[in-house]
């Protein structure tokens, strides 16, 4: 039987990539996003995931509509490039509210409903950025670091009411993220930082542009929500991110850290 699922990001990218392929599949899909674009079957809701009231209301109207939620998938994100130091508050902030803060915003909203139902799946799209700090992209990382913490607490807490969270980690994906990251200009005019940073995201923005296709993420997405026992934890990436993910976590941390550095050369 189909499932009611909720998506966010879901104007672009994976997010649109995977609500389109999950209303084929004959799932109710309801796709947020700043935009709400509705597009083959998704039913398109305009929300910005960093406003509590306003994801609460829409919840709240889609659990009475339908009678039930069965899966959230936070895939609402965007980047910002520069260095930690010439970060601004703003740009902090946005970071931050967008990647992690609507991540927490859409499982507090949805929960009760699942807690009532006793069944649920949570899927939260990290990265592999939030495995390694990527230079250049350090509040990147740390909203995908906060992910991943916030859902191996969030999957011990709520397994016994029959909710399942789970993590996907994608790589270099090649979707609309690289042409809408922000970069710092402060960064970029830096004597010090600007040179190394346009390097770095001339590498950066070539892996990405050459990464795998969007579709190829939908397809594991679907294999997520439609599988009985799903797994904690899913790398999805090229074999080369893919050992990366692995050295990381056999590799002395000093290592690993020279290893990044030289590799962006930072």
């Amino acid at each position: 039987m189909g499932k009611v699922i909720i998506i966010t990001g879901a104007s672009s990218g994976f997010g649109k990539e995977a609500a389109e392929l999950l209303s084929s599949k004959g799932h109710t899909v309801y796709g947020i996003s700043r935009r709400g674009l509705a597009d083959k079957g998704v039913h398109g809701i305009a929300a910005d995931v960093r406003d509590r009231d306003a994801i609460r209301r829409e919840i709240a109207a889609i659990a009475e509509h339908e009678g039930h939620i069965d899966v959230l998938i936070n895939n609402a994100g965007m980047g910002i490039g520069g260095s930690l130091e010439l970060a601004t508050p703003d740009e902090i902030d946005l970071q931050m509210g967008v990647n992690f803060g609507g991540c927490v915003t859409l499982c507090q909203a949805v929960l009760p409903y699942m807690r009532r139902q006793h069944s649920g799946r949570i899927i939260n799209i990290s990265s592999i950025g939030g495995v390694m700090g990527l230079p250049y992209q350090g509040f990147y990382s740390a909203s995908k670091f906060a992910i991943e913490g916030f859902s191996e607490a969030l999957s011990a807490e709520v397994r016994r009411f029959g909710i399942d969270v789970c993590l996907v980690e994608p790589g270099d994906f090649a979707t609309g993220f690289t042409a809408s990251r922000r970069n710092s200009q402060a960064t970029l005019d830096d004597p010090d930082y600007g040179p190394v940073f346009a390097n770095s995201l001339s590498l950066i923005e070539k892996e990405e542009n050459g990464g795998l296709r969007p579709e190829k993420m939908a397809q594991r997405i679907v294999k997520i929500v439609e599988c009985r026992r799903p797994r904690f934890r899913y790398v999805v990436a090229n074999l080369e991110q893919w050992f990366s993910v692995v050295l990381k976590r056999i590799t002395p941390g000093n290592w690993f850290v020279s290893i990044l550095r030289d590799y962006y050369k930072s």
